[in-house]
């Protein structure tokens, strides 16, 4: 089988690896074929060989210089698989390999967002928006900023089960705490520390490094819902000749472009969500029911319902993704 080969994996940092990956795990977890890579390792599909249970097997190389593994793990041990995060089996050592056996899930939304030609309604905008806030809300409320607020760090759940539509929300490589562990109190903010997060996404307070909190995972939550509806946003595709240069451009842009602009089209509650969170103070407490209000008016505008009808379940004649993911020979998830 391919992933019993020795490969070299390209993984962050310019860094390589010459390592074997395991065919078992905990000796009940049976690596199959490979789904993804990025920066943290490598992600493989698996089995529980006891329960014929489909899984999702991170591995991040020992040795590494960054390692991030460990740490979200323990986010997820946190999270302790409440509605909307998966649950994780295993945490070890293989073979090299830093190793994370979690549930494996259905495709992300910007691969759902590709399915329905990069449109998505308005309807499903609002119906996502209100999930994100609550997911976001249960992490903030575990004092974690996340950090990375992308499409691709949601997921559905896997066809013909229970959370086959659901949201789930992964990857928790980038995420710290925004309180003291022992007084509880606020981190400080801070100027001119390190830019984390997705330029396209991030907020205008992380291009500047400033240091992040709650309404900075709102600010880039308003973005992603932006890009949705959208299909893209005004500073994508900017070419630079280095990716600092790239990066100051993209904030130039996001500033320049108005919020009347960005939401021209839309129903007035999306522009009232990114006014709302642009003007949060660092060390403010979000008023998260206000802003899942703002959807459901948003739907009341629309005339639709909060039905969990979304627009990647109406596509192929009905059919759903599904049908579309059945003409693909590779899996469509290629992130966790």
């Amino acid at each position: 089988m391919a992933h019993k080969d020795r490969q070299i994996h390209h993984f962050g940092h310019h860094e390589e690896y010459h390592l074997e990956i395991p065919d078992m795990v905990d000796d009940r977890f049976k690596v199959e074929s490979r789904l993804g890579a990025g920066s943290f390792g490598v992600l493989h599909e698996g089995v529980n060989v006891e329960t014929n249970q489909p899984v999702a097997i991170k591995l991040e190389p020992g040795n590494c210089r960054v390692q991030q593994l460990q740490d979200e793990y323990r986010i997820y041990r946190l999270l302790g698989g409440a509605a909307g995060f998966p649950n994780v089996y295993y945490y070890g050592h293989k073979g090299g390999y830093n190793i994370m056996v979690m549930d494996l899930l259905g495709p992300n939304l910007d691969e759902l967002f590709g399915l329905c030609d990069h449109q998505f309604s308005q309807k499903t905008v609002a119906m996502l928006a209100k999930r994100m806030l609550r997911l976001l809300q249960v992490v903030h409320d575990l004092g974690l900023i996340y950090r990375d607020v992308k499409p691709d760090n949601f997921l559905i759940g896997r066809p013909k089960t229970d959370t086959a539509n659901a949201l789930f929300m992964i990857d928790f490589g980038m995420s710290k705490p925004y309180r003291d562990e022992k007084t509880g109190a606020h981190i400080p903010f801070r100027e001119r520390g390190c830019i984390s997060g997705t330029a396209r996404y991030m907020s205008l307070n992380a291009h500047e490094g400033g240091e992040q909190s709650r309404r900075d995972d709102l600010e880039s939550l308003g973005y992603v819902l932006l890009y949705l509806l959208r299909g893209s946003l005004p500073w994508q595709g900017v070419k630079e000749a280095n990716q600092e240069a790239k990066y100051e451009r993209i904030e130039e842009l996001k500033r320049k472009t108005s919020i009347a602009q960005l939401c021209a089209g839309f129903t007035v509650e999306f522009s009232i969500y990114l006014h709302y969170v642009r003007k949060l103070k660092f060390d403010e407490d979000p008023d998260y029911a206000f802003c899942v209000s703002l959807f459901d008016k948003a739907l009341k505008r629309l005339d639709a319902q909060d039905d969990e009808e979304y627009d990647w379940m109406l596509i192929n004649d009905g059919k759903g993704w599904e049908a579309s993911e059945r003409k693909k020979k590779e899996p469509l998830m290629l992130t966790y």
